[in-house]
């Protein structure tokens, strides 16, 4: 598991760091405002993907140990549809939609929540190469495309990015579904009697659970880009969309080990084998995020607005400054969060999560209006430690935790020391 996790971060921080020249190319060709504009197109698609994330999320992958892909690959791929349907039609109707891009919004929720889907598909089936894959394929050919676009086909609009958009992750779907199709007609060793129509319901009912988990982090995460656009319009929000990509591009750590985690967790009923992992990868997690978060912060504000970005983009150290608490505490709760949905828990992920909405909602009605987008960055830091509180309090108590299990020991880094020697050997060796 530990090369899985290995591989898995190596495969996102390659896309994370084309993702970050692309803040900066992105920041020069579009400037603040249009940057304001594609964050919010983001965001609205982000929202609809979650609120797939019913059938489309880590119920794949729960139900993926029970039963034959056949059984979540249908409902998952049919839901992509529909549920993008209902979530564009409710943000349609109560305006959070940006005008003249509401089917660009749909058609990206769709093709987001399918990649979303073929990807944990294939993490159910240990397919770990080819769920990195897909995500590096995605990456790569958006970094490509549109800096063809940009400075080839000399597009340099928001249509030329949607453009690269599209691509990319058009692409990163038929790649996924190619590599899904040779496991569809297997079946299980030991295949549960099961109609499918038991299955879809169980999953439904499971999904929904899952799906408010996903639905209330991700307001707790985006719902500040419409109350910062309300306030103060489109280039605020440019400028917490810049601070907030650089700064959620540590969360790739924490985002790869929870894959991996959940994917244990949810193979084995062994309660003191779930609560090893969870506490070896939660501390494993805390500490590379404040190292890396840290280093983020070091950052001095010029090297941003002389060269990586622009003057206009002013003010955007003090935005990732304000973030990184909660940068650090939101990757730490995924790990807890995980461990609930993992071992069948998942109430105490929803009512984490919403905690954090309720949060944010209220810390947001007070700090934007007086602090700007700065006010936004303490209301995320906020909410996310919130939300780790929350998660910490039930963990320690399900599985009788004590606080100091919770520090790294000398013993944990002997062992991290031993895996990443592991690691390394069975990779030149290889």
């Amino acid at each position: 598991m530990f090369r899985d996790i290995i591989n898995t971060i190596g495969a996102r921080y390659l896309v994370a760091f084309l993702n970050l020249l692309l803040i900066f190319v992105n920041s020069k060709v579009l400037g603040r405002e249009g940057m304001g504009m594609v964050g919010v197109i983001y965001a609205s698609a982000n929202l609809a993907v979650i609120f797939n994330s019913i059938l489309c999320g880590n119920t794949i992958v729960y139900f993926m140990n029970r039963y034959n892909l056949r059984y979540v690959f249908f409902p998952a791929y049919i839901w992509a549809f529909a549920g993008s349907v209902i979530a564009c039609g409710v943000m349609y109707v109560s305006g959070m939609l940006p005008e003249k891009y509401e089917l660009a919004v749909f058609a990206l929720a769709v093709l987001m929540s399918l990649v979303s889907a073929d990807t944990l598909m294939l993490l159910g089936k240990d397919h770990v190469k080819g769920f990195n894959r897909v995500f590096i394929l995605q990456g790569v050919l958006m970094f490509v495309v549109l800096l063809c676009i940009y400075f080839v086909a000399d597009c340099k609009n928001i249509n030329g990015y949607l453009t690269g958009l599209f691509a990319a992750y058009v692409a990163a779907c038929v790649y996924g579904f190619v590599l899904l199709l040779p496991h569809l007609p297997e079946k299980k060793n030991n295949p549960v009697d099961a109609s499918f129509w038991k299955v879809l319901k169980e999953m439904f009912i499971y999904g929904v659970w899952s799906g408010a988990d996903n639905l209330a982090e991700g307001l707790a995460t985006r719902l500040n880009y419409f109350l910062v656009r309300n306030a103060g319009g489109y280039g605020n929000v440019g400028l917490l969309d810049s601070g907030t990509k650089i700064s959620e591009s540590v969360w790739h750590i924490s985002n790869s080990v929870s894959y991996m985690e959940y994917n244990s967790v949810s193979k084995t009923t062994d309660r003191k084998e779930q609560k090893r992992v969870t506490l070896q990868l939660f501390k494993l997690t805390y500490c590379a995020l404040a190292v890396v978060i840290l280093v983020v912060i070091c950052v001095p504000e010029r090297i941003y607005t002389e060269y990586l970005l622009t003057p206009e983009f002013a003010g955007i150290r003090k935005v990732i400054v304000g973030l990184s608490p909660g940068i650090v505490a939101l990757g730490s709760n995924r790990i807890l969060s995980h461990y609930f949905i993992g071992s069948g828990s998942i109430k105490y992920s929803v009512f984490s999560s919403v905690s954090g909405l309720v949060i944010l909602l209220v810390a947001g009605v007070i700090l934007i209006p007086v602090h700007g987008v700065f006010g936004a960055a303490l209301t995320c830091s906020v909410a996310y430690t919130g939300m780790l509180f929350f998660s910490l309090v039930v963990f320690m108590k399900q599985t009788e935790t004590s606080l100091k299990e919770l520090l790294p020991s000398h013993k944990d880094w002997v062992k991290l020391c031993e895996k990443i020697r592991h690691a390394v050997n069975s990779f030149f060796t290889f």
